[in-house]
């Protein structure tokens, strides 16, 4: 299958870059870094930067009946790209070993884009432009850091992980 194809690739090409990084992080980490590292770079850097600077000369970005301040209107169409090439990554490079249902899975994933994006919005407005004065290409980068360690642990653990079968689980002694 192609697409079988196309992940053997990227994992032959992220895991060529593991070497040097062995002592310090597990495969699936380093993956999840270079996965998310790169769909950060493209998503929440080249693409958040590139629509900021379109529509920064506005006060406001109309869309619909809903108006945006211009980082907050890159922030979202960021988000939307990241989100979809988020999960494509996630599921069949990185956290391949998941035996929940792909529906669970991306429900789950967007859950937690949900909750990461909230975060985002309220480090990247309240706490950075706002409150901090910062740059907003500037504090997009903080935030994404900051953001990024808290994805990765939801994803593990929430989105991804791996279910016990029940033969597997111990059995509670009785008392």
């Amino acid at each position: 299958m192609l697409h079988l194809h196309i992940r053997d690739k990227i994992l032959d090409f992220i895991d060529f870059f593991h070497p040097p990084f062995r002592k310090i992080m597990p495969i699936k980490t380093f993956r999840y870094a270079a996965c998310g590292g790169a769909n950060v770079v493209f998503g929440n850097v080249i693409v958040f930067t590139a629509i900021y600077h379109l529509v920064k000369m506005h006060d406001v970005v109309n869309v619909g009946f809903f108006p945006f301040k211009p980082y907050n209107f890159a922030l979202t169409i960021s988000s939307i790209f990241t989100f979809c090439v988020g999960f494509i990554l996630n599921k069949y490079v990185v956290f391949t070993t998941s035996n929940l249902k792909g529906s669970v899975q991306l429900f789950r994933y967007f859950l937690a884009f949900l909750f990461s994006y909230s975060l985002n919005y309220l480090l990247l407005n309240k706490v950075f432009i706002e409150g901090l004065h910062l740059n907003p290409v500037l504090s997009q980068g903080i935030t994404v850091v900051i953001v990024t360690a808290v994805s990765y642990l939801t994803q593990m653990h929430f989105t991804f992980k791996v279910k016990k079968d029940i033969e597997e689980i111990e059995e509670i002694p009785d008392l």
